[in-house]
């Protein structure tokens, strides 16, 4: 396999472990990445690659958050421990609208709405909403600070905006699923820690339904891309799940708002152009 392959790999993971988390849209950025930097590969395992890679993704989460995600540790007590298989139902209940969905009509979206004309407006659309909800917002008190005060009702109306990001494309999955709680009063760093936690079902779901899709008669070049890509989105992950969490102590969500206008915007008229000219 030729080195460049293995770089274009590399560039791919470091890619989705930047934006898996930040709200500004991985497929928007895939897209983007995909049209310069093509893997020399078949397009069943690409199709499959850009799903699967999410998996280093998520491993980040489960290394970072082991303590608040596992409630059988021994040195937890009992409240503590209750209070971790709740978040978990709550998790659960999050899932469903998208898993229900996802799973009837996940192809007809596909074929629908993968399209940049999708993800263009999606990350306009959304990233609009993020500066007007924290303009809405500021110096206004959060209702849920704390994991353990998100209700089963909230988690459900959370999943409701995660059911908009898996049909369209574009809008980030992390990114609806932050706004979604923002609109219901949750602070930031619960509604991004909310966001990460609900990602591990998400992302292990969608990943084990690519794999069967595409079978595991993987060749060995096909393999150690895909290997490269997990590894190196598991390692940028961790970075940008730190960043993240620190940045929005002190910092509101607008900066990505713009950012996702400014992307949106370029999507819309690189792909228009293109088209255009042939």
């Amino acid at each position: 396999m030729a080195l460049v392959e293995i770089f274009k790999a590399i560039l791919l993971g470091i890619v989705e472990g930047i934006t898996e988390w930040l709200p500004i849209s991985s497929t928007g950025h895939m897209i983007l990445v995909d049209e310069f930097i093509k893997l020399n590969m078949s397009a069943a395992f690409m199709e499959m690659f850009f799903v699967v890679i999410q998996l280093g993704a998520i491993l980040a989460v489960v290394l970072l958050y082991w303590k608040k995600l596992n409630p059988f540790t021994f040195d937890r007590g009992v409240s503590v421990k209750q209070e971790t298989i709740e978040m978990w139902l709550k998790i659960i209940v999050s899932c469903i609208p998208a898993g229900v969905i996802g799973l009837l009509w996940d192809d007809v979206f596909n074929a629908l709405f993968y399209n940049y004309q999708t993800v263009a407006v999606m990350l306009i659309i959304f990233g609009i909403l993020f500066i007007v909800i924290e303009n809405y917002n500021k110096g206004k008190r959060p209702r849920v600070n704390h994991l353990s005060q998100i209700t089963y009702t909230t988690a459900f109306m959370i999943g409701i905006f995660q059911l908009i990001a898996a049909i369209f494309p574009g809008t980030s999955r992390s990114g609806a699923t932050i706004v979604g709680g923002l609109l219901l009063g949750v602070s930031r760093t619960v509604a991004a820690e909310f966001t990460f936690f609900l990602a591990i079902p998400v992302m292990f779901g969608a990943s084990a339904l690519k794999l069967l899709k595409f079978g595991f008669n993987f060749t060995g070049p096909e393999l150690m891309i895909l290997l490269i890509g997990m590894v190196v989105a598991f390692i940028v992950s961790v970075i940008s799940i730190k960043f993240l969490m620190g940045y929005i102590k002190k910092n509101d969500f607008k900066i990505f708002g713009w950012y996702r206008i400014i992307l949106g915007v370029i999507v819309l008229l690189y792909f228009s152009a293109r088209t255009i000219i042939g």
